[in-house]
């Protein structure tokens, strides 16, 4: 799954009906007489976005992308170094659940894994473990998935706490407030915030504020997670190391697919070429009369 990051026109643009790509796209393969690996780019659904297959454009704000970095990046100093959890984003889960399809939270927490991995999707059956927190940051376009479906999906999955972050703007100005959901008998009831308007992370003992038009983090002291804008800057450059390093890695495995197909065909051809020689030896034996 890939975002695009765009700045978004006023709220009442964005959400046009008439442009069939306001929530993203993907590629599909579709042959045509002329090119049998034709890829068409095809607009997403608001289903399509609930549920994401690997590879699919999402269309977020920037400042969505940007509270996405700074919450990933604290709670990865928070946990991942005690390895207490893994810290995940932009990362589609596959549910243990065969009538609960797949889902690309912005961040999920996941407690009982030791390291983590390159995971495009991250599967519950295979790993044996699942979120203990989600965070979703909504978008205008798209929020009624965050705050009606994904209630009830995440609460069927047995995640602990859900958290959204719900764009509530005005105008065309962000504003933003806090929804706490925490799972009791299977259900999810909503937590108020508390007196400053912040809310409890569990897994990590921090506390999630709301400054101007983005989240903070805060200590067990009140004292916030570093300054937001550096936090960003510094996410930002570690996931584009990470893009790097991973494009790197697919071509490398492109090359070495590549060699080894070559090298298949080289040797599939040595061993027709030496059939036929064989046979052609044997055809003159036969002629010469030395069958």
């Amino acid at each position: 799954m890939t975002r695009t990051t765009v700045h978004p026109p006023p709220a009442s643009e964005t959400a046009r009906a008439d442009d069939p790509f306001r929530y993203g796209w993907r590629f599909v393969r579709r042959p045509t007489p002329d090119d049998p690996n034709n890829l068409e780019q095809v607009p997403l659904t608001l289903e399509d976005v609930l549920h994401p297959e690997v590879g699919d454009f999402i269309v977020h704000s920037d400042r969505h992308e940007t509270d996405r970095m700074y919450l990933t990046a604290v709670l990865r100093a928070r946990l991942e170094g005690s390895g207490a959890a893994i810290v995940l984003s932009d990362v589609r889960i596959a549910w243990d659940l065969p009538d609960l399809r797949a889902h690309g939270p912005d961040v999920m927490v996941i407690p009982g894994i030791a390291e983590r991995r390159d995971w495009s999707t991250f599967e519950v059956a295979v790993e044996g473990a699942r979120p203990a927190l989600i965070i979703e940051i909504t978008s205008p376009e798209t929020r009624e998935n965050d705050l009606e479906r994904k209630v009830e999906h995440y609460a069927r999955a047995g995640v602990g706490q859900y958290v959204i972050v719900d764009d509530v703007r005005r105008g065309g100005v962000r504003r933003v407030r806090l929804l706490d959901y925490r799972l009791e008998g299977g259900r999810y009831r909503l937590r108020p915030p508390d007196g400053e308007g912040r809310v409890h992370l569990e897994i990590a003992d921090v506390w999630l504020g709301v400054e101007g038009d983005h989240v903070v983090c805060y200590d067990e002291r009140g004292e916030a997670f570093g300054d937001y804008a550096t936090v960003v800057r510094q996410a930002a450059a570690a996931e584009e190391q990470a893009r790097r390093e991973a494009a790197a890695r697919a071509a490398e495995a492109a090359a070495r697919a590549a060699a080894e197909e070559q090298a298949r065909r080289e040797a599939a051809a040595r061993e027709a070429a030496e059939t036929r020689l064989r046979a052609l030896e044997e055809e003159l034996r036969r002629l010469r009369g030395e069958g």
